[in-house]
Protein backbone atom coordinates (compact mmCIF):
# COMPACT_ATOMS: atom_id res chain seq x y z
CA UNK A 1 0.00 0.00 0.00
CA UNK A 2 2.79 2.42 0.92
CA UNK A 3 4.67 1.59 -2.26
CA UNK A 4 1.60 2.27 -4.38
CA UNK A 5 1.10 5.65 -2.72
CA UNK A 6 4.77 6.50 -3.18
CA UNK A 7 4.64 5.60 -6.86
CA UNK A 8 1.48 7.65 -7.41
CA UNK A 9 2.96 10.63 -5.58
CA UNK A 10 6.20 10.40 -7.57
CA UNK A 11 4.26 10.23 -10.83
CA UNK A 12 2.21 13.27 -9.86
CA UNK A 13 5.32 15.27 -9.00
CA UNK A 14 6.94 14.35 -12.31
CA UNK A 15 3.86 15.43 -14.24
CA UNK A 16 3.64 18.76 -12.44
CA UNK A 17 7.32 19.62 -12.34
CA UNK A 18 8.70 17.71 -15.31
CA UNK A 19 8.75 18.76 -18.90
CA UNK A 20 6.06 17.48 -21.21
CA UNK A 21 7.78 15.91 -24.19
CA UNK A 22 5.70 15.62 -27.33
CA UNK A 23 6.42 14.02 -30.69
CA UNK A 24 5.38 15.79 -33.88
CA UNK A 25 5.38 13.79 -37.11
CA UNK A 26 4.93 15.78 -40.29
CA UNK A 27 5.46 15.43 -44.00
CA UNK A 28 7.21 18.24 -45.90
CA UNK A 29 6.25 19.85 -49.20
CA UNK A 30 8.29 19.93 -51.40
CA UNK A 31 9.44 16.40 -50.71
CA UNK A 32 12.88 15.55 -49.40
CA UNK A 33 14.95 13.89 -52.14
CA UNK A 34 18.37 13.36 -50.63
CA UNK A 35 20.66 13.60 -47.63
CA UNK A 36 21.19 17.32 -48.30
CA UNK A 37 17.44 17.94 -47.81
CA UNK A 38 17.54 16.02 -44.52
CA UNK A 39 20.62 17.93 -43.35
CA UNK A 40 19.05 21.28 -44.24
CA UNK A 41 16.03 20.49 -42.07
CA UNK A 42 18.08 19.13 -39.16
CA UNK A 43 20.58 21.98 -39.29
CA UNK A 44 17.92 24.68 -39.17
CA UNK A 45 15.40 23.10 -36.78
CA UNK A 46 17.99 22.47 -34.09
CA UNK A 47 17.96 26.21 -33.33
CA UNK A 48 14.25 26.19 -32.44
CA UNK A 49 13.94 26.46 -28.67
CA UNK A 50 12.60 23.31 -26.99
CA UNK A 51 13.46 20.77 -29.70
CA UNK A 52 15.29 17.79 -28.24
CA UNK A 53 15.45 15.38 -31.19
CA UNK A 54 14.97 15.51 -34.97
CA UNK A 55 14.64 12.45 -37.21
CA UNK A 56 14.09 12.53 -40.96
CA UNK A 57 13.20 9.81 -43.43
CA UNK A 58 13.44 10.33 -47.18
CA UNK A 59 11.90 6.89 -47.71
CA UNK A 60 8.78 7.67 -45.61
CA UNK A 61 8.84 11.43 -46.37
CA UNK A 62 8.55 12.26 -42.67
CA UNK A 63 10.17 14.61 -40.22
CA UNK A 64 9.78 13.50 -36.60
CA UNK A 65 10.49 16.11 -33.94
CA UNK A 66 10.57 15.50 -30.19
CA UNK A 67 10.02 18.75 -28.34
CA UNK A 68 9.33 20.25 -24.93
CA UNK A 69 5.76 21.60 -25.03
CA UNK A 70 6.59 24.11 -22.30
CA UNK A 71 9.13 25.79 -24.58
CA UNK A 72 7.62 25.59 -28.09
CA UNK A 73 4.54 24.55 -30.04
CA UNK A 74 3.83 22.60 -33.19
CA UNK A 75 2.91 25.92 -34.84
CA UNK A 76 6.38 27.32 -34.03
CA UNK A 77 8.02 24.21 -35.49
CA UNK A 78 5.89 24.42 -38.64
CA UNK A 79 6.78 28.11 -38.93
CA UNK A 80 10.49 27.24 -38.68
CA UNK A 81 10.02 24.67 -41.46
CA UNK A 82 8.27 27.28 -43.60
CA UNK A 83 11.23 29.68 -43.15
CA UNK A 84 13.53 27.13 -44.77
CA UNK A 85 11.15 26.50 -47.66
CA UNK A 86 8.97 23.58 -46.51
CA UNK A 87 5.23 23.60 -45.96
CA UNK A 88 4.19 20.78 -43.67
CA UNK A 89 1.22 18.56 -43.05
CA UNK A 90 0.96 17.22 -39.49
CA UNK A 91 0.51 13.45 -39.41
CA UNK A 92 0.45 13.26 -35.60
CA UNK A 93 1.23 15.31 -32.52
CA UNK A 94 1.13 13.29 -29.32
CA UNK A 95 2.83 12.82 -26.00
CA UNK A 96 6.14 10.96 -26.15
CA UNK A 97 4.70 8.17 -24.00
CA UNK A 98 1.77 7.64 -26.40
CA UNK A 99 4.10 7.82 -29.41
CA UNK A 100 6.46 5.24 -27.91
CA UNK A 101 3.51 2.99 -27.05
CA UNK A 102 2.10 3.14 -30.59
CA UNK A 103 5.56 2.52 -32.05
CA UNK A 104 5.95 -0.63 -29.91
CA UNK A 105 2.52 -1.86 -31.00
CA UNK A 106 3.41 -1.41 -34.68
CA UNK A 107 6.63 -3.39 -34.21
CA UNK A 108 4.86 -6.24 -32.42
CA UNK A 109 2.25 -6.62 -35.19
CA UNK A 110 4.89 -7.07 -37.89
Amino acid sequence: MKQTLLILLSSLLLMLGGKELRVLVMTPTPQMHCENCENKIKKNLRFEKGITKIETSVKDQTVTVTYNAAKTTKENIQSAMKKIGYDTKVLSDQSKADYDKSKKQKKSTR
